[in-house]
């Protein structure tokens, strides 16, 4: 007859093992309703051994919550190869991916972690914010971003994260309509902006110049045009040459 001999775990090991259980249950309930009970038992180890890992149960929280906030800044990285429509399109269909995989995580970084939330949380969801935020900047190619440019960067930034929440509350949208209208969202952000600013007008018109007619940005005209269908058409030479 063979015994099994359960093998030992390093420390940094166990941690990450302790992290990952942790992680998988606040995919299914929030953080609040996790006991560090339920994380023993899920690890196959006892409740002290968890204790020796963590000194509290806020500690495990926050390392889940880390590990979490570095998967999901990671969801932002995209190659800067062809048109920026494509790329948020991929971009946000990751973001939903983690929100559909973690739910209560999500909500639960989002909103600050459990109990109310902590600094480290705060600070955690700030990184991913200003993750995002530095990623769609690369992507539009500007060193000094211009102060209307970073309102509508990290006001879209804020768009997908509050869209996400609430769509995780009944999912009543279809989900591959909220990625699209997210990228139609920031276009239509920066292209108001751009009405009111030269420089955001360069930008705008820099980055249309580069759609195809059959991208996302192109189907956003198509889909508006159909609001005003009285309104005078726009001249030629003011379209992006891609449009015309």
């Amino acid at each position: 007859m063979t015994t099994r001999v359960r093998r030992r775990m390093g420390v940094e090991e166990r941690r990450a093992q302790l992290i990952g259980v942790a992680l998988e249950l606040f995919s299914h309930r929030s953080p609040d309703d996790v006991s560090i009970d339920e994380i023993a038992a899920a690890a196959g180890i006892s409740r002290p051994l968890v204790y020796h890992y963590f000194p509290g149960k806020r500690s495990l929280y926050e390392a889940a919550l880390k590990r979490a906030a570095d998967e999901l800044a990671g969801r932002f990285l995209e190659a800067h190869e062809g048109p920026l429509g494509a790329r948020l399109t991929r971009v946000m269909h990751r973001f939903f991916d983690f929100v559909e995989e973690h739910g209560p995580g999500f909500a639960a970084l989002m909103r600050g972690g459990p109990a109310g939330g902590s600094s480290t949380a705060d600070a955690l969801v700030d990184g991913v914010r200003q993750a995002a935020y530095e990623q769609i900047i690369a992507h539009l190619g500007v060193a000094s971003p211009p102060a209307r440019l970073e309102l509508v960067v990290r006001s879209w930034v804020s768009l997908a994260e509050s869209t996400a929440l609430l769509w995780l509350d009944g999912k009543r949208v279809p989900r591959a309509e909220l990625e699209l209208q997210l990228v139609h969202d920031f276009a239509a952000l920066g292209a108001v902006s751009a009405a009111y600013d030269q420089e955001m007008a360069g930008v705008m018109l820099r980055v249309f110049a580069q759609e195809p007619a059959d991208g996302p940005f192109g189907e956003l005209l198509a889909r508006l045009s159909v609001l005003a269908p009285a309104a005078p058409a726009v001249p030629p030479q003011r379209l992006p040459q891609s449009l015309r």
